[in-house]
């Protein structure tokens, strides 16, 4: 499965998700581009994109992109925060429905 995670995300965590072809929107030249835009792109390469932003699902109507998307909500978005989500992101990540999303909470 082909992950892009969000500037938002510590890119440390793509080593945490094995098994997953896992990409950062910086490594794609992509930094500061706006959500929808952002989905648009991502939609032509990857299955899921991975966030902490919580107001996604608010400002974007996801049913028109092509992509699943999961958001992490920790504490905070460092590293430390985040890992303990990672074994439910696994889980959730093959569950994933393009136009859909999912958080994984604590």
């Amino acid at each position: 499965m082909r992950i892009l995670l969000d500037e938002c995300v510590d890119r440390r965590l793509a080593k945490d998700i094995t098994g997953h072809e896992v990409v950062t929107v910086a490594q794609m030249r992509w930094a500061g581009k706006s959500n929808g835009e952002l989905l648009a792109l991502a939609q032509e390469q990857f299955d899921v994109f991975v966030t902490t932003d919580r107001n996604l699902i608010s400002q974007q109507r996801l049913a028109r992109f092509r992509i699943g998307v999961i958001i992490l909500a920790a504490r905070s978005n460092r590293l430390a925060d985040l890992r303990p989500l990672v074994p439910s992101l696994r889980q959730a990540l093959p569950l994933s429905k393009s136009g859909e999303s999912k958080t994984i909470c604590i």
